[in-house]
């Protein structure tokens, strides 16, 4: 049987990272991807004849069809592409700055977006694939610590939404999952205690069984559903107290 490929963009730490090593666990074949090139280098070292790594940086617009072009050409074909490149900030001044909320919209905007339509146009034209993003439970309602980063997973969600009713009515031979985090114990997640923070490694292996399921949307850890509901149905006069 052949072996099954993946791209994972964002894969130098976090959810990427523990995703790349469950995927590899699991017979793939992983072409890693980050600005991070020497992260990148110390995950392959471990296990170099099932990990290709590459610089991609993906606010790099112009560039990413090439680069994406030319790892397919390396793996052969794709089966699964994950993004988990994101990057968000709070804002701990009563000036916005325009300058940091824009690093935010070109990553988890722009850059994602390009990836998208590559891989979704990818898949139409190999007959099959399997997209995975990694948005947020933040993106369910606008954050007044982090308005760019929960207005952007908001867009992420319904920008993959809108993917998969297409693919759907069209009977498109794409799979699409959407991944929604609460707290997961990364680089972004800061504070002395986070509530109902997961591992990236539980993170991971709850994906990967979403992966293999070909869920529509899962939230890691489940119990984060409830929080996503009680977003949604939580009127603003209480909310705006949170």
């Amino acid at each position: 049987m052949q072996q099954k490929t993946a791209i994972i963009i964002g894969a130098s730490s976090g959810i990427g990272r523990a995703l790349a090593k469950e995927l590899v666990k699991n017979q793939y074949k992983v072409a890693i991807l980050s600005r991070r090139v020497e992260l990148l280098n110390e995950l392959k070292a471990g296990n170099p004849s099932n990990y290709v790594a590459k610089y991609f940086d993906i606010t790099d617009i112009a560039n990413i069809d090439i680069l994406l072009d030319n790892i397919t050409k390396e793996l052969g074909s794709i089966d699964l592409l994950v993004i988990s490149a994101g990057v968000g900030h709070s804002i701990t001044d009563k000036i916005v700055n325009f300058e940091l909320e824009k690093k935010v919209i070109d990553t988890n905007v722009m850059g994602f977006t390009k990836v998208v339509i590559w891989a979704y146009n990818y898949f139409i034209k190999q007959g099959k694939g399997h997209l995975v993003i990694i948005s947020s439970v933040a993106g369910h309602r606008g954050s007044k610590n982090s308005p760019t980063y929960s207005a952007s997973k908001a867009y992420q969600m319904n920008f993959i939404e809108g993917l998969w009713h297409r693919s759907y009515k069209l009977k498109l031979p794409i799979i699409i999952t959407d991944v929604r985090p609460g707290f997961v114990k990364t680089a972004m997640a800061k504070g002395d205690y986070i509530f109902w923070a997961t591992s990236a490694e539980n993170a991971a292996s709850q994906i990967y069984k979403a992966i293999r399921k070909k869920r529509k949307v899962i939230y890691v850890t489940k119990r984060w559903f409830i929080i996503a509901l009680l977003l949604k149905i939580l009127p603003n006069r209480l909310y705006k107290l949170g």
